[in-house]
């Protein structure tokens, strides 16, 4: 058992010292902002090298092989999809709940992405993105947080959701996103009748491809996750995985499945199940330790730091990376990093992300 949480988590200062003898002291869960952050971006400016090992890279979306065969990925993914128009296909994000009243959701299991983070009072809700995947029901649909903005900002993606929090929506309505707010475009979504309002808001991708194509919203250009092809190990020691957000009915759990290599992901201690497509099951699981506080909007709602620097555990392939995530600005993207500095790069497929606050217990065995 490898138990973290509970102010035992490694601090930044822990993450550099042990290749740099940097002594800085870090309050948990914060950093230091000035020499540390200075030392820190020196440090990642040496450390940004292309990922090619066993698979797709970062910016590798075309393979030409030795005997002329072209073969295309997806940005998104990593996935093998049909030509280079697939490759620029329009991201779409979706914010979907995850109350009880909203499960089993639908269109989780195929999306090329996943963010979890709580929405508010301790009730988690998703953030997925689809690129080569078009699922024919998604829902239900609700509103949108501004952490969730800045995750889905360096994917160039367009984002349907039900309303939003006030900075949330002040964010998305200043003319640098693609939205495609349902309250100002209800004729591509609809309530549906076997469940009770606000639960029963949905989508799908006839709708949802019609109106971005309406918007001028028809292609994405970003730089995905670093990827790579699986290698499960002989001895793996993430097969359990916990993972603490809020509470009993929204914490998680994963057990990995050597067949496929991946995860079966379960919550409220039962399977999550898409309602359409069964068993969800990531290929990568992520889980990022990120600032947490409280602080009034139109009501006192949750506030995340989402850039800077922090922990998380990256589980693929039965095994365990302790690592950490820098994000530079709302635009930047994600990049994630061993305790050498090296990038990692995550299997092709589908990737699930979890926000928890840097005192949650994250175990595995």
């Amino acid at each position: 058992m490898k138990p973290r949480g509970n102010g035992q988590w490694a601090t930044f200062a822990q993450f550099v010292g042990k290749h740099h003898k940097i002594t800085i002291a870090l309050s948990a869960g914060m950093f230091v902002i000035g020499v540390a952050f200075l030392v820190a971006g020196f440090w990642f400016e040496h450390k940004t090298a292309t990922i090619t090992s066993q698979g797709v890279n970062q910016s590798q979306t075309v393979h030409v092989a030795s005997n002329g065969q072209v073969t295309y990925y997806s940005p998104l993914t990593g996935i093998k999809v049909a030509d280079q128009t697939a490759t620029k296909r329009e991201v779409t994000a979706i914010m979907i709940e995850n109350s009880p009243d909203a499960r089993p959701q639908s269109g989780l299991k195929t999306a090329g992405v996943v963010f979890e983070a709580v929405a508010e009072g301790g009730i988690t809700r998703f953030l997925t993105l689809h690129q080569e995947d078009r699922p024919g029901l998604i829902g239900p649909v609700r509103s949108l947080r501004p952490y969730y903005i800045d995750w889905l900002a360096p994917f160039d993606a367009s984002v349907a959701h039900v309303g939003g929090s006030a900075n949330a929506l002040t964010t998305i309505r200043n003319g640098q996103f693609k939205d495609i707010d349902q309250f100002f475009n209800g004729n591509y979504y609809w309530r549906a009748t076997d469940r009770y309002a606000p639960h029963n808001v949905y989508t799908n991708f006839d709708k949802l491809d019609a109106l971005n194509a309406a918007k001028g919203y028809t292609s994405s250009n970003f730089t995905g996750f670093g990827r790579k092809f699986d290698n499960p190990v002989a001895a793996p020691n993430a097969k359990q995985i916990s993972v603490h957000i809020s509470g009993p009915l929204y914490d998680s759990g994963y057990t990995w499945d050597a067949a496929s290599d991946s995860y079966l992901r379960s919550e409220g201690g039962a399977p999550h199940k898409d309602r359409e497509a069964g068993q969800i099951n990531p290929k990568t699981v992520v889980v990022m330790r990120v600032p947490v506080q409280i602080a009034y909007e139109d009501g006192y709602r949750e506030q995340m730091t989402t850039t800077g620097v922090n922990q998380a555990y990256i589980f693929q392939d039965g095994t365990v990376i302790d690592a950490f995530w820098r994000k530079d600005g709302q635009k930047n993207q994600l990049t994630f990093y061993d305790h050498a500095g090296n990038p990692i790069a995550f299997n092709v497929g589908q990737t699930w992300l979890t926000a928890v606050a840097p005192d949650e217990a994250v175990t595995w065995q």
